[in-house]
């Protein structure tokens, strides 16, 4: 079993990508992100990259359906898809001799991104002192940046040459000496900055950056605060949300990380995978896919083009007093 053949197998599955990078690539790492902690033996880390279709967004851009992105190219796809490809790339890797450990685009609660072992010390123990805290939290990004699937974009999302911005990515860890991947070359991101323009939280910042050193690279991206996506995200921003219940006050949400219940109640959506994506990644995926798309430097290409009339946005009335909210067009 070679690399070819990881790949060849990983895509008849189901993956529309796949990188290899050796494990040497992430030394560096903050101990409460490394891989290399979850199977120490491991001589490969195998990262799969799974398209998120174009028309998932469809009815988020409309305004009129929002269970698509949310359900399948969200909850749908962390849950269940990319599990079952993952555990039939396992058994494949396992049945040509090699172990295959998986580390799928989910945490059961013990190491997040918002609240760290650090804020909440009783979240978990190290079982000898010297390990990091269960559970860990790999960066999917810094992965498939290492299995040279692509490179990171002003937004921090992760885009590739064959998607841009429209992937979920999953890892395992083999191993398995498998042949890595040479690290990205090419150039995706021009530093257009829509996402930084068309983000309803104002997450990203124009100016500011932040990085890390990933494989000897360094790797720089707009400086983000996750809080603000947060909310955002999951509909924090009541001209984007048309499920927000009429005695929210937005102004209540700031500061704070929008997945809880209580805010999740007042931000109004339940449908599958709760609020988590009412937002859409507006700036993040879609304007930075349009983008890309317009200049014609993807891989999967269309016939016609995603965005034909302006963004819709929901603002009261000028015309009464009652507070009613309707969809507005505007540039």
């Amino acid at each position: 079993m070679n690399a070819n053949d990881v790949k060849k197998m990983a895509k008849s599955l189901g993956a529309d990508l796949c990188g290899i990078a050796s494990m040497d690539r992430f030394e560096g790492a903050p101990k409460q992100q490394d891989p290399r902690y979850i199977f120490p033996a491991a001589k490969s880390a195998i990262v799969l990259g799974f398209r998120i279709p174009r028309g998932y967004f469809r009815g988020i851009e409309e305004g009129t359906y929002f269970a698509a992105y949310s359900g399948m190219g969200y909850g749908a796809l962390n849950a269940i898809y990319m599990p079952m490809v993952m555990r039939e790339l396992c058994c494949f890797i396992e049945d040509n001799g090699y172990e295959a450990a998986p580390v799928p685009n989910m945490y059961p609660g013990s190491s997040i991104l918002f609240k760290t072992q650090k804020d909440e010390p009783n979240r978990s123990r190290s079982v000898d002192g010297e390990k990091p805290h269960p559970d860990i939290l790999v960066d999917f990004r810094v992965m498939a940046f290492a299995a040279g699937m692509g490179e990171f974009g002003w937004s921090k999302m992760f885009l590739t040459p064959e998607f841009g911005p429209r992937q979920r990515l999953v890892a395992i860890l083999t191993d398995a000496p498998l042949d890595p991947d040479p690290l990205f070359d090419g150039k995706i991101c021009d530093r257009c900055k829509r996402c930084v323009s068309e983000c309803s939280g104002n997450a990203i910042s124009a100016t500011e950056t932040e990085g890390i050193t990933i494989a000897g690279r360094w790797v720089e991206w707009g400086k983000f605060d996750a809080i603000k996506c947060s909310i955002a995200y999951r509909g924090g921003n009541p001209e984007y949300n048309p499920f927000m219940h009429s005695d929210a006050k937005p102004e209540e949400f700031q500061g704070k990380y929008a997945g809880n219940p209580e805010l999740d109640k007042v931000l109004g959506y339940s449908g599958f995978n709760s609020s988590a994506v009412v937002e859409g990644a507006r700036g993040c995926i879609r304007a930075c896919m349009i983008h890309l798309e317009d200049k014609g430097v993807l891989k999967n290409k269309f016939e016609n083009k995603f965005r034909t009339t302006p963004p819709w946005r929901i603002r009261p009335r000028e015309d009464d007093n009652t507070g009613k909210c309707t969809k507005e067009y505007w540039e």
